[in-house]
């Protein structure tokens, strides 16, 4: 094989639609643009959202609450998930939770709760802990450190 001898696929090439070119070519005389109207001028065309004058329909539904913008997400996980998925004796951190597969997509903190039994010493790494969750893996022989 040569490189002259090179082709795309059958199919994977389209030629583009000729708007505008003349009756012959099915897209000509009003180019898709239907008859006159806001829609078939030159310009930048209306906002997502406008509905012609009428109020638009994220100004109709009634808001509620607050969405504070600033707000910090946190993660929380229990020492139940944290005794099945790591080995005695392991450091247990963010990287460590992504990895295992318990937090994932996006966050600004990881907590650990006391729901469930550790039986393991693992040394736990992260944003925070509940008071039970501390005096769980303190018992177990582990460390609980903050950072």
């Amino acid at each position: 094989m040569k490189l002259h001898e090179l082709s795309p696929v059958e199919g994977s090439k389209k030629t583009a639609k000729r708007i505008g070119r003349g009756h012959g070519s099915g897209q000509g005389k009003t180019a898709g643009k239907g008859h006159k109207g806001q829609k078939a001028r030159s310009g930048k065309g209306m906002r997502l959202g406008f509905e012609g004058g009428q109020m638009p329909l994220q100004r109709r539904i009634p808001k509620r609450g607050f969405n504070n913008i600033f707000a910090k997400k946190v993660v929380s996980v229990n020492l139940g998930t944290l005794n099945s998925k790591f080995d005695d004796g392991a450091v247990v951190d963010v990287n460590a939770l992504t990895e295992a597969g318990i937090v994932k997509n996006s966050f600004d903190a990881v907590k650990i709760l006391g729901n469930g039994k550790l039986e393991k010493k693992l040394t736990v790494k992260v944003n925070g802990f509940s008071e039970s969750a501390k005096a769980k893996i303190e018992a177990a022989g582990g460390k609980a450190e903050v950072i």
